[in-house]
């Protein structure tokens, strides 16, 4: 990544349920954030030690034990927030997650949207609130008012457009496969055609101008890898020569 792009928030998500996890762990990652996974409390407890994310959305039933405990113990040696997901839904159960130290609780089944609101409202009241912007001078993405803006212009993308700019911004220089972008991007991709990834980097290249001395490149490599990179740093305009008449 660039060194002018803002670290994406890192978010561990602790859940046993695979096919859960993975569904979280791919919309977080379509807005912004870097996903980290365990499925059990030590698997978490190595993940917290060498990582220190930023925020945990904790199950409280994992198969080596409570998330309540869990929850308890990080709290001697982390103010990260904590959000517990689960299927105790019961009063006791809020109580209990809460004065373990928990900062909030939600209840399965749960709106992915509304996951996404509860993640930002803790962010800000730890001052990561940067989670809902990716900056790279001059391109700025803002995903609360969902305004793209490329050299002090706003450009007019879809929501689906919107999301592969910004994985790909905030993976800046890294390649990725279309089957990979399928499945980080789309949140499901059975049944859609063969060409979506290569349509949508197509409009993205137009709409961006990418292919008219643009500060940014989008493209694919020979072992067929979509990379987007900034190749100009400065933010004045390129100059055009006038021959003499």
């Amino acid at each position: 990544m660039s060194p002018t792009a803002r670290r994406r928030p890192l978010i561990l998500v602790v859940e046993d349920e695979q096919e859960l996890l993975e569904v979280v762990a791919r919309h977080l990652d379509q807005h912004g954030f870097e996903v980290l996974r365990a499925s059990t409390i030590a698997d978490a407890r190595a993940v917290v030690w060498e990582h220190q994310p930023d925020l945990l959305l904790l199950d409280v039933l994992l198969p080596d034990g409570s998330g309540y405990d869990l929850c308890a113990e990080l709290r001697k040696s982390m103010a990260a927030p904590i959000i517990f997901v689960t299927a105790l839904a019961q009063d006791r159960a809020i109580v209990r997650g809460l004065g373990a130290g928990g900062d909030d609780y939600i209840a399965k089944p749960f709106s992915l949207d509304v996951l996404l609101a509860r993640i930002n409202a803790q962010l800000r009241r730890h001052g990561l609130s940067q989670a809902m912007r990716i900056d790279l001078p001059p391109l700025h993405l803002d995903f609360v008012t969902g305004k793209v803006i490329l050299d002090d212009a706003e450009v007019d993308l879809s929501k689906r457009e919107m999301q592969l700019l910004a994985y790909l911004a905030a993976n800046t220089g890294q390649g990725f496969t279309q089957e990979e972008l399928l499945e980080r991007v789309w949140d499901d991709h059975s049944g859609l055609p063969t060409n979506t990834v290569r349509q949508h980097v197509s409009t993205l290249r137009r709409k961006l101008s990418l292919d008219e001395a643009s500060a940014f490149e989008l493209v694919l490599t020979p072992d067929r890898r979509y990379v987007f990179q900034q190749v100009r740093f400065d933010t004045a305009p390129a100059l055009r020569q006038v021959e003499p008449g």
